[in-house]
Formats: structure tokens, C-alpha cells, sequence
């Protein structure tokens, strides 16, 4: 996973597998869970803009946008429009990502199954529990089991919702489960993707 394979992803075409009208099974999990319009809400790998755009319209105020691409978030604050000025938007690598803040929600349907090394996943943690504090909810989807193989051209690494809990706590992270879901994605080009869901606390 390459800032600049993502560059040219969003570069070279306006219509991507992974893009979405709006929230799904990820916003109805959190409303289970408890999310508040107050709640602060990062989300990761999430430059098409349509988790903030969801939350635009819900009255939340504290959102922020983190990708690895400029041209991911570019995109994200040309569905936003003028909207796009009420969201941050970080154009960084997750993996080596020092926040200077934290937030009530971190949330991420587009990243966690490209990190296809423990390396990889051992650099998401430390900015998870950089930018959370304790009772943070942890909001995560990837690709299911029985989901694609590969997305974008990259490999991915594929997960139960359990499995995936373990992923994310790698032996490092004190998190609660505290719900989980599948979610069947449908393409701009009308086939489906399956994805697992998990939404966890940070004790």
C-alpha cells in the first residue's frame, strides 16, 4: 500500500469499487453502541467522503477525514462541497501517523484490510491508540471471509468479525467487542462485496 498507487487510483478514474451513496450496517452498529452527535469522529482511509457526509447531515460538528492520498481527500471535499470546509482533513500514511489529538470515534471501512503485514498492523495500532482514549469506540469493517481477494489490484488480508477483533487488539490494545456485523456492498458496477464489521471500546 503505496501513497502513490492511491494517488493515481483517484487520479486516473472518478468511479471506485469501494464507493458508497452513504453510511451503512457501520452507522447503525455505532447508533447500538451510542454514538452521540457530540462525539468527536475521525475517519480513516476515508477521502471518498461519504461516512462525513452521513454525519453532516446528523448535526455532527467534530469530524475529520485521514487518508494516503491528497487525491482521496480531494474527491472527499468535492462531494462535500462547501460543506467540506466544516471537516479536517489529514492527507498522511497511517502507519507512521503521530496525531497530536484524540478522538471519541475511529472509525475505518477502506484501510485495514490492505495491511497485509504484522508491521503494517503493528503501525495502524499505535495510531489507534494515539488518537483514542479510554471508553473511545473503535468502529472497523474489511473484507469477509468469504469477500474479495484483492481490491484496487493490492492484496487483502480477509476477516471474520471475530478474527478481526483479534487483528485490531494485536495483543496490544485493551478493546471491548461490543458488536459486530456483515455488510454486502454493492459496486458502482453492480456486483458484491462482502465485509465484516466490528465495533469495540477502548477499555
Amino acid at each position: 500500500m503505496t501513497t502513490e498507487h492511491w494517488q493515481a487510483a483517484y487520479e486516473n478514474a472518478t468511479e471506485h469499487s469501494w464507493d458508497q451513496t452513504g453510511a451503512g450496517a457501520d452507522l447503525a452498529l455505532l447508533d447500538e453502541a451510542g454514538l452521540h452527535v457530540d462525539d468527536s469522529v475521525i475517519d480513516v482511509g476515508g477521502g471518498d467522503g461519504a461516512f462525513s457526509e452521513a454525519l453532516l447531515r446528523r448535526g455532527h460538528q467534530d469530524l475529520t477525514v485521514l487518508d494516503i492520498a491528497s487525491s482521496a481527500l480531494d474527491a472527499g471535499r468535492a462531494r462535500l462541497g462547501e460543506a467540506q470546509s466544516r471537516v479536517q482533513w489529514i492527507s498522511t500514511d497511517v502507519r507512521a501517523w503521530v496525531p497530536d489529538r484524540t478522538w471519541r470515534i475511529w472509525h475505518d471501512r477502506a484501510a485495514f484490510h490492505f495491511l497485509t503485514t504484522e508491521d503494517d498492523r503493528k503501525g495502524y495500532r499505535r495510531a489507534l491508540a494515539a488518537a483514542t482514549e479510554a471508553g473511545s469506540l473503535v468502529c472497523v469493517g474489511t473484507f469477509a471471509e468469504n469477500g474479495p481477494t484483492h481490491c484496487s489490484g493490492l492484496p487483502v488480508a480477509r476477516y471474520s468479525p471475530e478474527g478481526l477483533a483479534e487483528a485490531l487488539r494485536g495483543g496490544e490494545l485493551d478493546l471491548d467487542l461490543l458488536a459486530t456485523g456483515h455488510e454486502a456492498h454493492r459496486t458502482p458496477h453492480g456486483a458484491t462485496q462482502e465485509f465484516a464489521w466490528v465495533v469495540l471500546r477502548l477499555a
